[in-house]
């Protein structure tokens, strides 16, 4: 959800910056896209870095004698914890 925010920051700043030619007494609406595209930018990023974190793998080894044969048996179950 934060990647998709980000993107829309970034694609609505760049319409401030390069599509809109509006002068407003008291607002640089070139500088409020700058700092829109910047601020999308970074909420991409923390997203990426937050999808990245949430992913984790986790071992699981057990042993066990199997009592008809006496044979050692070893299982490892792998998972992937994504949320």
């Amino acid at each position: 959800m934060s990647i998709g925010f980000g993107i829309f920051l970034v694609v609505v700043g760049a319409i401030l910056v390069y599509a809109v030619n509006v002068d407003v007494s008291g607002l640089d609406l070139n500088m409020i896209g700058y700092i829109l595209m910047g601020a999308g930018v970074i909420v991409v990023l923390i997203g990426i870095a937050l999808l990245l974190r949430r992913r984790s793998v986790s071992t699981t080894q057990r042993s066990a004698v199997d009592p008809a044969t006496g044979d050692r048996i070893t299982r490892t179950d792998h998972s992937d914890d994504v949320i």
